[in-house]
């Protein structure tokens, strides 16, 4: 299955999972509410700064997801929101919290994950948060992404947004670049790039000698004119 939401409507839908979890007497939220939990500059990962307009078009294409639904009451006086992915996406109360932190905090360790998920289900142990883990990665809703240099710990990321995954990875492989060998580097050869800043620096004083010489021969040029000879 593929979701493909954008940033905003995990961001959304994040925010409503763990309102109606953390705070069930304030659920369903408000715009005005939703807005302050989007940007919540504790417990969130990035910190944003989403405006009403955008938070109402965000929960619109929810909407029309079925991840959504106004919940106002008759003579409601503001508009209220709740999510639906009891109906969209059956989740167990464990695989729900996870889930939550992973839309909101971006992708965390187990261990992480053991900790930040405490207010809405108590796991035993990390056995337990990696056998939740193991069940949403074969529903495809999370992945595993690749350790990162110097960590013992892999990281798993939600799949709800699109590229979410492919960009972390991305940005945890470390640049790919040809060997040494490849250059002739050997001894007390200078290494590629302190060749090319050494010959740019070579080409750019031929070039302030030329347009020296240039302006010289001008000066000359405009002093013949003024005085010819006779």
């Amino acid at each position: 299955m593929t979701f493909e939401l954008q940033a905003s409507e995990v961001r959304v839908l994040g925010c409503l999972l763990e309102k109606q979890r953390t705070t069930p007497d304030a659920y369903p939220l408000s715009l005005n509410a939703l807005r302050l939990a989007c940007n919540q500059s504790t417990n969130r990962d990035p910190v944003v700064d989403y405006d009403e307009a955008l938070i109402r078009d965000a929960l619109h294409r929810l909407e029309r997801r079925g991840f959504v639904r106004l919940a106002s009451g008759a003579g409601s006086r503001a508009a209220k929101y709740r999510h639906l992915l009891a109906d969209a996406l059956p989740m167990s109360s464990a695989e729900q919290a996870v889930i939550c932190v992973l839309m909101l905090r971006g992708p965390q360790t187990p261990g992480e994950l053991k900790q930040r998920t405490e207010r809405m289900h108590a796991f035993s142990d990390l056995s337990s948060v990696h056998a939740t883990l193991d069940a949403l990665i074969e529903r495809e809703l999370v992945a595993r992404l690749e350790r990162r240099p110097g960590h013992k710990e892999e990281r798993y990321a939600q799949l709800l947004q699109a590229g979410e995954a492919d960009s972390e990875t991305a940005s945890s492989s470390p640049p790919a670049g040809p060997p040494a060998e490849e250059h002739g580097i050997h001894g007390e050869d200078a290494p590629p790039p302190l060749r090319a800043a050494s010959d740019s620096s070579a080409e750019l004083a031929q070039l302030g000698e030329r347009v020296v010489r240039l302006e010289r021969e001008v000066a000359e040029l405009r002093a013949t004119m003024r005085d010819p000879m006779p």
